[in-house]
């Protein structure tokens, strides 16, 4: 926390204004960052604590400024367990943008997917998640400020932006579909064995202890 509270404050020193809305690109969409108008960029390694990007095509930069009049940060790059970071290091940005007031965040990345009816280039809104990393982020002692100790996670993916997503899909020519991530530490490609289920067995259901009522 005491990292999170000297990145925050370096910020709050270097930034003319302070975002709303916090955006997460993924590969592939580095050139997002370019559309931010009056943007302050500001290289991690110029942020107290913050982990550099090494992955290919992550830029490692925070730009903060304005889209269709929104404030946003949009973060160029992460830090993922496959460059050997931890979960908390994993999540300090979000934590950092959290703490500057953020309340709305856009994860994106690029990602494989074994369910059948997904094509190629399609958009994928992320209605739940299967943590298959072996930890959590939330490991560890509980900060009153950042939230509960066991924080509920029916709406995580908010229903209302996904219907927003859906209602524009159309408009732009986008392909949209709807699933579940499951999420592994990395790193490596997607193989057939994992990208193909056996005929003998059905495309995986949800375990029990993970369903839950559609929002």
């Amino acid at each position: 926390m005491i990292n999170v509270e000297a990145a925050v404050l370096e910020l709050k020193h270097q930034l003319p204004l302070l975002p709303e809305i916090g955006i997460v690109l993924g590969s592939g969409l580095g050139a997002f960052a370019d559309a931010v108008d009056d943007a302050t960029v500001i290289p991690y390694s110029d942020i107290p604590h913050w982990p550099a990007s090494t992955a290919v095509g992550h830029a490692g930069k925070l730009v903060v400024g304005r889209i269709a009049g929104q404030p946003v940060a949009v973060l160029a790059g992460r830090a993922h367990l496959y460059e050997g970071y931890t979960l908390q290091q994993a999540t300090f940005g979000v934590r950092v943008l959290g703490s500057l007031g953020v309340r709305s965040m856009v994860f994106t990345n690029a990602a494989g997917g074994i369910n059948p009816d997904y094509q190629p280039g399609d958009l994928v809104l992320i209605t739940d998640h299967i943590n298959l990393q072996g930890s959590n982020p939330l490991v560890g002692p509980n900060h009153d400020a950042w939230g509960e100790r066991f924080p509920g996670m029916t709406f995580a993916y908010t229903p209302a932006y996904r219907e927003m997503h859906a209602d524009e899909s159309p408009r732009h020519l986008l392909r949209h579909q709807h699933g579940r991530r499951h999420v592994e530490p990395g790193a490596e490609s997607r193989r057939g064995a994992r990208n193909r289920p056996p005929a003998s067995r059905p495309f995986p259901k949800t375990p029990p202890c993970y369903r839950r009522q559609p929002p």
